[in-house]
């Protein structure tokens, strides 16, 4: 008599590789009718891996865990790729040795390499790699990245209106000669130059020659100005480049106090230092140019959530960006990417590329699910890409967008476009919240709070939620979500927070954050 085989649903509490290895089990079982289940050892947790969590709650969480594990809740929990692994993937590297730098992950910055330098420096020699908690391994334990390449910018236009205190860019590549190609929710990684002023100031405080040749940290051999501009991390100095100007500087207070900068005392150095600040400060301070310039880490490209979907721009990719400028110690210090594609960049220009696929990030393949989208600022980028796809590919499952920004009037970011997608009704609803338009500073989880009934009844059918946008803002959005559950659930705060988390594992509630 025949019989379907049972199958694990789509919500069951595994990620899609457990999904996939235990239905393949369950399809033997009933094959031959009866058999014995191998030994699976239980799905290991990872308490630590939250991007919200302080770095030292994070440590606390996996204290006692093995040395990969405690390396893992070092890292900045966001998956992001731009080291070339994922978190996990990482802190295995290390522990078995095949990955030297302590210094990879870009979000968690120096609290994350000095973390990572104490956890090791009492490591025992490295080890094989970490089995994986569940057999068989995923197929990829790493995000795939696209070969880097040169993309022509086309434009990069600013998107705030007159009277806005941001400067907010919508960048697009020209990729029709690239070879490159992305699905929604992926990122493009941008290889951006150092700002050639500040790399000049360098120069003329080493009192070297831009034209001198140099050996660089990424094996190359380069003219000292391209070594600065092109490959060396000059906006945060790692701690070894810290130290190669305290060995050098005569002066005993310079030197003490750079000794105790590079190994995270607090009040030392100016607050977060860049080389030419240092070289202004600890003026004895001067090492050999070579010693110095292989003390600094490598560059490493920026990623940016892509705002578009190839269906609907073909040969191109769409970014926002959000140009970042502030003052400290009556110098204008800019972020190294993000002034390089407002500014810098000329139209026309070839700036290196490669794509990097999401991690998790993408639409649900069944186009009737509804989705919830929450991205106020530029964490609206990806959303923008989803709706176009969906638009092109004719998917009939309901889109609500929540965003926010400081005013209407200058702030909101692709007005005409979402509001279009609205009235035509590919937007189901359109949220929107500015912050400083009325005394009370309003944002979007406070508007979620008001749909808190119709959000619930969404996710009863189904809907998938996803957040862009910072960290804190994620946070934020997090605890609004737990308490609408709780509330709209009939039921406490720790079986809402729960029921989050199944969602999560589930590949329905999906975060972009930075």
């Amino acid at each position: 008599m025949g019989y379907e085989v049972p199958i694990l649903p789509d919500s069951a509490p595994f990620n899609g590789a457990e999904r996939a290895w235990l239905n393949g089990w369950i399809a033997a079982y009933f094959a031959v009718g009866t058999a014995v289940p191998p030994a699976v050892s239980p799905v290991e947790e990872f308490p630590w891996h939250d991007m919200t969590l302080p770095l030292e709650e994070r440590l606390l969480l996996a204290d006692g865990r093995p040395l990969p594990r405690r390396l893992m809740a070092a890292m900045a929990q966001q998956d992001c790729g731009q080291c070339g692994y994922l978190c996990q993937s990482y802190a295995e590297a290390i522990t078995n040795g095949t990955e030297p730098s302590l210094a990879r992950c870009v979000p968690g910055g120096k609290a994350t390499a000095r973390a990572l330098k104490e956890l090791m420096e009492t490591a025992p020699a490295p080890t094989a790699p970490v089995k994986p908690a569940l057999a068989p391994a995923p197929a990829a334990v790493t995000p795939t990245v696209s070969a880097r390449v040169s993309a022509r910018l086309e434009s990069a236009h600013r998107l705030n209106r007159e009277g806005s205190a941001k400067d907010t860019r919508h960048v697009t590549f020209d990729i029709a000669e690239t070879g490159l190609s992305y699905e929604v929710g992926d990122s493009l990684a941008v290889h951006a130059a150092n700002c050639p002023e500040i790399v000049a100031a360098i120069i003329d405080c080493l009192k070297s020659r831009a034209e001198d040749e140099v050996d660089c940290p990424d094996g190359t051999r380069r003219t000292l100005h391209d070594a600065l501009s092109l490959v060396c991390d000059i906006a945060r100095p790692s701690d070894d480049a810290i130290e190669v100007l305290a060995s050098r500087a005569p002066q005993a207070d310079e030197s003490n106090r750079l000794q105790a900068l590079a190994e995270g005392y607090p009040g030392a150095a100016p607050e977060e230092a860049d080389l030419l600040d240092l070289l202004l400060a600890f003026p004895s301070a001067r090492p050999p140019v070579q010693e110095l310039v292989l003390a600094l880490g490598v560059l490493q490209p920026r990623l940016y959530s892509i705002a578009s979907s190839l269906k609907q721009e073909r040969d191109a990719v769409h970014l926002t960006v959000s140009a970042v400028r502030w003052q400290r110690r009556g110098r204008l210090r800019t972020g190294v990417a993000s002034v390089f594609l407002a500014e810098r960049a000329a139209p026309g220009a070839a700036v290196p590329v490669y794509v990097q696929q999401a991690h998790g990030f993408r639409l649900p393949a069944d186009g009737d699910a509804p989705i919830i989208m929450i991205g106020p600022g530029t964490g609206v980028a990806p959303f923008r890409a989803f709706l176009q796809e969906r638009r092109a590919i004719g998917a009939k499952g309901r889109n609500w967008l929540f965003f926010g920004d400081q005013h209407r009037a200058s702030d909101f970011l692709y007005e005409e476009e979402l509001t279009g997608y609205h009235r035509g009704g590919l937007l189901t609803h359109l949220d929107i919240a500015f912050s400083r338009d009325q005394a009370e500073r309003i944002y979007v989880q406070q508007r979620m709070r008001e749909s808190a009934a119709e959000l619930w009844a969404w996710i009863q059918d189904g809907a998938h939620i996803f957040v862009c946008g910072a960290v804190t803002m994620a946070k934020d959005v997090d605890a609004a979500l737990a308490a609408i559950i709780a509330r709209q659930g009939a039921m406490g705060m720790g079986a809402a927070k729960s029921r989050l988390a199944e969602l999560a594992r589930a590949q329905r509630y999906l975060k972009d954050v930075y």
